[in-house]
């Protein structure tokens, strides 16, 4: 099968997750500044968490650009990572409503764990499907980037217990490290 039908299929879902997360935001009463005030955190998180949806989309878009072709484990690995994706939503508005209290962002970090991990598994589906030789398994193969950061999110998850702003100032960071796309896909493809 060709990836098209993947691709179109995960950016419907990528875009359908962005509007929920706009809509989940209230809009303030009043036009002050004041009024603005409470809603801040529920904004503030939304903004984190498109710029992760974002980061995915990326990333996902670099990584298709060079299969060749997908099979049904890919298929499936996909739907996990979108499964734990279609949660940002959920997690984003409880952590934001909640003004980042401990229980919701420890789940917040969590699923950005669980995605970073669903992430790592569609790569390792893509990497035995399209061979070590290929694109993707030259670039993929020892992929630091993605493993030092699923060792930030635990970290983080775990600093959370101690003062929620930390937790969360480390989901920013993994944010900032893969805010630049990874361009080891095109390089590879160029040559």
């Amino acid at each position: 099968m060709e990836t098209g039908r993947l691709e179109a299929f995960s950016d419907g879902v990528l875009a359908i997750i962005i509007t929920i997360m706009v809509l989940k935001m209230e809009v303030p009463e009043g036009a002050s500044f004041e009024a603005f005030k409470p809603v801040i955190p529920v904004f503030l998180t939304y903004v984190l968490s498109f710029v992760y949806v974002g980061i995915y989309w990326n990333n996902h878009h670099h990584l298709l650009h060079a299969v060749e072709r997908v099979n049904g484990k890919i298929l499936w690995a996909n739907l996990n990572l979108l499964f734990w994706l279609s949660l940002f939503p959920f997690v984003t508005a409880w952590m934001g409503e909640n003004h980042f209290k401990i229980g919701p962002t420890v789940l917040y970090g969590t699923v950005l764990f669980l995605a970073a991990l669903s992430f790592k598994i569609l790569i390792h589906f893509v990497i035995k499907n399209e061979g070590k030789g290929s694109a993707v398994g030259q670039v993929y193969s020892s992929d630091n980037r993605l493993n030092i950061s699923m060792v930030l999110y635990v970290l983080g998850i775990g600093l959370t217990f101690l003062k929620p702003f930390i937790g969360v100032a480390m989901y920013l960071l993994i944010a900032i490290i893969w805010i630049r796309p990874d361009e080891r896909i095109e390089r590879t493809l160029q040559e």
